[in-house]
């Protein structure tokens, strides 16, 4: 899997462009499904990562891209729940999380990318 472009409201991986956030589930890319997160997006003001997503747990660690500016909120229980399972997991500003990727390991990370503020 490559990450060949990412900006505001885009990202490129192996050659297909996605307008929505993305999840990478070993290997494999799908949109992120927000629609379990919206019920708390009044409290932060924008809709959080939170445990009730589809978050790709089968990993030895996870990525966490919050979005270009590092606005998009990752509820305590996300971060627990990584604690319990005894998975590495690194929130970062989109553009930095897509580094991380790109430094090796991917058979064994998976991601939740932000591509909008």
């Amino acid at each position: 899997m490559k990450i060949q472009d990412f900006s505001f409201g885009s990202i490129r991986i192996d050659g297909t462009v996605y307008e929505d956030d993305v999840v990478i589930d070993g290997g494999a890319v799908r949109k992120r499904e927000k629609k379990p997160s919206r019920k708390f997006r009044a409290d932060y003001g924008h809709t959080p990562l939170s445990a009730e997503e589809d978050i790709p747990w089968n990993c030895c660690r996870l990525v966490i891209g919050t979005g270009v500016d590092g606005k998009m909120p990752v509820l305590p229980e996300v971060m627990r729940e990584a604690e319990r399972r005894k998975i590495e997991i690194l929130v970062l500003p989109t553009a930095s999380a897509i580094e991380e990727l790109q430094q090796g390991g991917q058979e064994t990370t998976n991601a939740v990318l932000h591509i909008t503020c």
